[in-house]
């Protein structure tokens, strides 16, 4: 059986004001809130082992997942009495398996979560990331200069790709010897540290479907995606 956890214990600050009375990953979209469908999604994926990471308004959560047996699976929770960042929540979770899956709860995403597991575990990786590219177009001509301060090259209003983070992680239970108890250890910390030890930490790119609902626009095109993106998961 597969296992998740879930972080959902931000306090959503950049999607003022929609979450001063509700936790942003129970904002809305279609029919459901944000976190229900990960939640059906990874049904769907075969995990039947979810766990919730909450702080903030932690009874809402509670009140409306219960048990998870209305999805057909296990839902637990794992409850900060401090903000702990995005790895100290695992800390806090006695029973987790070799292998299981991390991410936010505020995640739009058509990424395989099941076979991105499995392949991390077949391969016994540490850490996996799940990665999805953009491209940053710069507004300015771009001056190449040498140490004397002489020009080298010029490049107008060029477009730079790079890889980021989508905060979906496949994660190998020895991630918890890294992670110091009872403090803040956030994904930055984890990945500096593993390089700077030079251990091995894993990137797949995802060329599909990802956006973070960070914010009111993110928000507001998650909504206008959501009609195709729904049918393109399952979920309607």
């Amino acid at each position: 059986m597969k296992r998740a956890v879930i972080l959902a214990g931000g306090l959503g600050t950049r999607l003022r004001p929609y979450t001063v009375a509700i936790p942003k990953p129970l904002m809305p979209l279609g029919k459901y809130p944000i976190l229900e469908i990960i939640i059906r999604q990874l049904k769907a994926q075969g995990f039947g082992h979810i766990t919730l990471a909450v702080n903030h308004q932690a009874d809402i959560f509670r009140a409306f997942f219960g048990d998870g047996s209305k999805w057909g699976l296990q839902i637990d929770y794992s409850l900060e009495t401090k903000p702990l960042s995005t790895m100290g929540p695992l800390k806090l979770i006695p029973d987790l398996p070799d292998n299981f899956l991390v991410m936010n709860g505020d995640i739009l995403s058509d990424v395989p979560y099941g076979c991105f597991l499995d392949e991390h575990s077949a391969e016994g990786h540490l850490f996996t990331i799940s990665a999805s590219r953009r491209v940053q177009r710069i507004d300015y001509g771009v001056l190449q200069v040498n140490q004397s301060g002489i020009l080298s090259g010029f490049e107008e209003k060029p477009s730079i790709p790079f890889l980021v983070s989508m905060g979906i992680y496949a994660v190998s239970r020895r991630v918890l010897d890294a992670i110091p108890p009872d403090q803040a250890f956030g994904f930055d910390h984890l990945v500096l540290g593993y390089l700077a030890s030079a251990d091995a930490v894993t990137t797949v790119v995802h060329e599909g479907y990802w956006l973070d609902i960070g914010r009111p626009d993110d928000y507001e095109k998650a909504n206008n995606d959501w009609p195709e993106f729904s049918k393109r998961v399952g979920i309607e």
